[in-house]
């Protein structure tokens, strides 16, 4: 840490925030975690711990939760925003009065904003004009930060200062934290990989097998990052923690909230039971929705962002998804070496042998 204290704002009471906070208060912060719920903002501040989300975690006791807005941001130098994608714009329009320029303004939250399909860090922008603007995303399973089992994430920016503020206030002995300055890339990375979660939840829950598994993220990965490249992405950001490294974690753990989803949908229950049954946001379903129109208005090639949709919309069988998928378009495998277009013309030329199946 630095000489001088750092001061620290958390808005949000969910499993992410909450263990952000506690590991700036280990590292020397001053910590205030802003909360909408009285109740659990006086139970973080008398027994350090979050009953709702993360109820066996022992939080930093020098972090005080309060409800009001105003405490909270007083003189803090690095805000950390962790409200659902739905809230996000918001919580932010709340907390404008008292942000100032000069502060770390940093989106955690893996979502996209249906009106203008517009990504947290862009809503930070708009509603603040400020220069100091960052996202962190990446393999980050909240419960498993909290255990402080070893954590790595990425902090991306165009500006250097909000990069090396955040590795200051948040890197420690379990928590990495790197460095990029595609903060477009990293935050559609921590957006596109929960529709994915959804479909290796679903592949598990029907006894698909390894080689299953391991063809679903790979395919998942050409498919965030043809995507991410379109809309202006570097396609090196998805060989990083926030593309295969977020992929493979949420893609591989019943932790993940959007592979729980998958995997309830993928025994036969409808949507709206996986989703009561989970009984948190899975940031995944709104995802999946407008990506696949995204992609189908920008003539973007997404077959699993599609099969997911007709799952989750338009009462398909997992199963029935599964097997459209497999008699879908053989093309190239990394577009970046071998253009799609290019196996394409090839299949056209010799007669659309191998095209298929």
């Amino acid at each position: 840490m630095a000489e001088e204290q750092m001061k620290v704002a958390v808005l949000g009471g969910g499993s992410f925030g909450t263990a952000l906070a506690s590991i700036a208060a280990d590292n020397g912060g001053r910590v205030r975690q802003w909360l909408r719920d009285p109740e659990l903002a006086e139970q973080i501040n008398r027994e350090h711990r979050n009953g709702r989300y993360l109820p066996d975690y022992a939080i930093n006791p020098a972090v005080v939760a309060s409800t009001d807005m105003a405490e909270v941001l007083d003189e803090a130098g690095l805000v950390l925003v962790a409200i659902p994608s739905k809230a996000f714009r918001e919580v932010v329009r709340q907390a404008r009065p008292w942000l100032t320029p000069d502060q770390i303004l940093v989106s955690t939250t893996k979502g996209i904003q249906e009106e203008g399909f517009k990504l947290m860090s862009q809503i930070l922008e708009e509603e603040t004009g400020f220069p100091h603007i960052g996202v962190i995303s990446g393999p980050n399973l909240a419960s498993e930060v909290a255990q402080k089992q070893l954590t790595a994430t990425v902090i991306a920016s165009d500006d250097p200062e909000t990069r090396t503020r955040v590795q200051t206030a948040l890197g420690c002995d379990y928590f990495r934290v790197y460095a990029s300055n595609d903060r477009h890339g990293v935050e559609l990375g921590g957006a596109l990989k929960n529709i994915y979660a959804i479909t290796a939840g679903m592949a598990a829950a029907l006894g698909m097998g390894e080689n299953t598994r391991s063809m679903l993220m790979t395919r998942a990965l050409a498919e965030m990052s043809r995507f991410a490249v379109y809309r202006g992405a570097n396609p090196m950001t998805f060989l990083g923690l926030a593309g295969v490294g977020d992929l493979i974690v949420t893609c591989s753990s019943a932790l993940s909230r959007n592979y729980r989803v998958g995997y309830a949908l993928g025994e036969g229950r409808t949507l709206d039971e996986a989703v009561a049954a989970l009984g948190q946001v899975a940031e995944g379903v709104n995802t999946v929705r407008l990506v696949r129109e995204k992609a189908r208005q920008e003539g973007v090639y997404m077959p699993l962002a599609e099969g997911l949709y007709q799952v989750l919309f338009k009462g398909v069988p997992a199963k029935e998804m599964a097997r459209m998928l497999m008699l879908g378009e053989q093309s190239s495998d990394v577009e970046f070496v071998l253009a799609r277009e290019d196996v394409q013309r090839a299949h056209r030329e010799s007669g659309g042998g191998g095209a298929n199946g």
